[in-house]
């Protein structure tokens, strides 16, 4: 394996250690060994390591895990040790400077897994969490076939994942096998559980349940159970999602045809239901091994900082889960899932969504997923945030404001009320921009007034203002100050025509306009005034 060319080279597979390399560890050395990326591995059994030095002869071998931690040429770990371990051994190598892959679960206490995710942010490391399911390429076309709404809108899924061992001691069933099932059911439905219900049986030891039976209740209307065992007479793995329009059942032991798609309905007739059978349509997909596909992952998301698709955050949704399964089975009640404190009721915020402390959310507002909200940044009352969106530090949004996907709202800009910023535009903050320079003392301000509306893909120029009720088409590019009501075109943009407040544009007579809405505007050589006094559409004047 070549290990001399420099590390910044995009063609040079990062350095992984695995750690642990035992029942399950054994296949993530070999699945690394064959992508040309293992670099180490650590195993405390000295008879186990020395069988692994005959089989990779070219491999470092080690027996202490700090060892790993000290040597700069890993740049990852990928971790397959007892789950009590796994807190620690995470944060040691998060705070080494390691990214790091964790077999399931991420650790064992939500507390600690929260943890964990704020460390490998603060480090800017990878955090991903071996939740294999998501690598399955049937799972994934499963999701495909969900969110293209092929099974119309989903009533309920029940998952078996039965067999007869491999029996633990370190843990139960429930945290052995029904990671896997908790963390597809999340993904699948976009959701987290409301409550939670869960009994079990101990059957070969009274500490430790061998059969579990889990349901969660979701606020669509959405039901799920999880039914596991390593006590069972033979070995299933399936998934059954059923639709109102179609059914899908992933059966991980057939050969062939894992992903079957059945056209059933229900009918009714006299106020009956009747059922409506129909052939299974077998659903094809690429045949890739799951593990080498988990595996590429991590290293491919090493390379590209991308953020994995079972990231940490991933990983403590299931945690959080998890945990909540095991509470109420040890008390056979039915557990509500909690709220992060740091997401209070005024507000809704998605799970995925990350709010710094120090932060002012107005009540009625909502944050959609992966968006980011930064220290210091104020949001206004009913406003509309939306996925993969960044607000900060220190930014002001003004009441009834929204801000649709992909869209980073920077320091040094202000946005008044009931602004509309569209998919993908773009706020600078720095007028010249060097990478070797930093330029954060030279931060130019960026203001956009009341009502003003940013169409998709447009970019604003730093050191601006946007007048009020101006409206940005699609795509421009703003270089200079945009007066109230103006319609602005082009690269770089130009005043194309005058807009009302309720967002139509106007036709002059002797500078004069009169809106179908009823607003009343002249124009002069100081620009665009309304002049009935009242307000357009969707104003709160």
């Amino acid at each position: 394996m070549t290990t001399t060319q420099s590390s910044t080279d995009p063609m040079v597979h990062p350095r992984v250690a695995v750690v642990g390399s035992g029942y399950w560890g054994k296949n993530l050395v070999r699945n690394f060994y064959a992508i040309q990326s293992l670099y180490a591995i650590c195993e405390s059994d000295s008879r186990t390591l020395a069988m692994l030095g005959e089989s990779y002869p070219d491999i470092k071998l080690v027996k202490s895990f700090q060892d790993i931690l000290d040597d700069p040429k890993i740049q990852a770990v990928a971790i397959a040790t007892p789950a009590e371990t796994h807190a620690s051994l995470v944060r040691e190598a998060l705070l080494a400077g390691k990214d790091v892959f964790v077999e399931k679960p991420l650790c064992l206490l939500v507390d600690q897994g929260e943890e964990l995710v704020d460390l490998a942010c603060a480090k800017s490391r990878i955090l991903m969490v071996g939740h294999l399911l998501w690598y399955h390429p049937a799972i994934l076309k499963l999701k495909e076939l969900i969110d293209s709404g092929e099974l119309g809108r989903i009533q309920y899924i029940y998952s078996n994942r039965l067999n007869l061992g491999k029996i633990r001691r370190e843990e139960n069933i429930l945290w052995s096998f029904a990671p896997h099932d908790i963390s597809v059911i999340l993904g699948l439905l976009g959701e987290m559980p409301e409550s939670v219900r869960t009994q079990g049986g101990n059957y070969l030891h009274e500490q430790i349940a061998d059969v579990t039976i889990s349901l969660l209740s979701f606020s669509s209307g959405v039901k799920a159970h999880i039914f596991v065992s390593w006590l069972h007479p033979f070995k299933e793995q399936k998934l059954v999602v059923v639709g109102d329009r179609k059914m899908a059942v992933f059966d991980d032991m057939e050969k062939t045809n894992k992903l079957l798609l059945f056209p059933h309905s229900i009918e009714w007739k006299d106020h009956n239901p009747i059922a409506n059978k129909a052939d299974a349509t077998p659903i094809t997909f690429n045949t890739e091994e799951p593990l080498r596909e988990e595996c590429l992952h991590f290293v491919d998301c090493v390379q590209s900082r991308r953020v994995p698709r079972t990231d940490g955050v991933e990983g403590l949704r299931v945690l959080t889960v998890l945990q909540q399964c095991q509470v109420a089975m040890e008390e056979s009640t039915s557990q509500q899932i909690e709220k992060p404190v740091s997401k209070p009721t005024k507000y809704f915020a998605h799970e995925s969504a990350f709010i710094e402390k120090g932060v002012e959310i107005g009540e009625g507002t909502s944050i959609w997923h992966v968006s980011h909200i930064l220290k210091g940044s104020r949001i206004g009352k009913n406003c509309k945030i939306g996925q993969n969106v960044i607000v900060g530090p220190n930014v002001t949004v003004g009441e009834g404001t929204k801000i649709q996907n992909n869209v980073s709202v920077y320091e040094g800009v202000t946005l008044e009320d009931s602004v509309f910023c569209g998919p993908s535009m773009v706020f600078t903050n720095v007028f010249n921009p060097r990478s070797q320079i930093p330029r954060m003392e030279e931060l130019k301000k960026t203001l956009v007034r009341k009502g003003a509306t940013l169409g998709a893909n447009c970019t604003i120029l730093c050191g601006l203002t946007i007048g009020r009720y101006a409206f940005i088409g699609a795509g421009s590019v703003v270089t200079k100050d945009v007066p109230d009501f103006a319609l602005v075109v082009g690269a770089p943009a130009k005043v194309t025509g005058w807009m009302c407040e309720c967002g139509l544009k106007l036709s002059w007579e002797d500078e004069k306009a009169v809106c179908v809405c009823g607003g009343i505007y002249s124009k002069g050589k100081t620009g665009v005034q309304r002049l009935d006094g009242r307000s357009g559409k969707g104003d709160k004047k």
